[in-house]
């Protein structure tokens, strides 16, 4: 990128961030199909810092939910998609110094790409303003998708969901029964129902494997719970 103001006029402009060492950005704006120092000991870092920032705001956030949930609702968040969705959403892109190789394969489109960019510019974040301001800047950039995630408990399967809800008034667990299997091996679709005696309950559930039956079956015998509740 022939630009005596890169990566300074960008960081002002997308970031309004002004580096005090511009070179740890141009290495993070650098993929490693370029010359010179490249991004990617900075994303190593990077991928460091943004899970922590993402994790320490979830734990706080939400502080019944579980480990589990927690590692969920991180995923969402700081996995290869999304990352790459906010670096494109910042025109990182059009910041990158790529090789002609990739430059003319499109590479400053490519998710993987653009998702190890972001992590490397918030490796260069961290070493150039420290962890707090780091951080700060990072979650203001994925504030929306932060802002947008889901109760943790409905990032859980139909199966562990309907179990858990079970377990939680001692009440004995869901019956999956396979009732048919149909089509040739490649290509077969499967019938299952799943009964819960203690509440009178049975569902149906097809799929293209016994687990996707399985789960379909107790999605509904949860909304067959769901509408119960409401009734009373």
């Amino acid at each position: 990128m022939d630009n005596p103001h890169w990566p300074e006029g960008w960081l002002r402009t997308r970031l309004d961030y002004t580096p005090r060492d511009a070179a740890l950005f141009r290495a993070a704006l650098t993929h490693r199909s370029a010359a010179g120092a490249n991004n990617e000991r900075l994303e190593f870092l990077g991928d460091a810092v943004v899970n922590l920032a993402v994790a320490r705001h979830l734990y706080e956030r939400f502080p019944q939910a579980t480990e589990g949930d927690l590692s969920r609702l991180r995923a969402r968040v700081v996995s290869t998609e999304p990352l790459a969705e906010v670096a494109a959403e910042l025109g990182l892109g059009e910041a990158l110094q790529l090789g002609p190789g990739e430059l003319k394969s499109g590479g400053f489109r490519r998710q993987s790409i653009l998702a190890d960019a972001f992590e490397a510019l918030c490796g260069a974040l961290l070493l150039d303003a420290g962890l707090e301001a780091a951080e700060a800047l990072i979650l203001r950039c994925l504030a929306p998708r932060v802002a947008a995630l889901p109760p943790p408990e409905t990032l859980k399967d139909p199966k562990t969901r309907l179990q858990e809800h079970l377990q939680s008034r001692a009440l004995a667990l869901p019956v999956y029964t396979v009732e048919r299997i149909e089509g040739e091996p490649h290509t077969q679709t499967f019938e299952v129902s799943c009964a819960v005696q203690a509440l009178g309950l049975t569902s149906q559930g097809r799929g293209s494997s016994r687990r996707r039956a399985e789960q379909q079956a107790a999605e509904r015998i949860l909304t067959l719970i769901e509408a119960r509740a409401n009734e009373r």
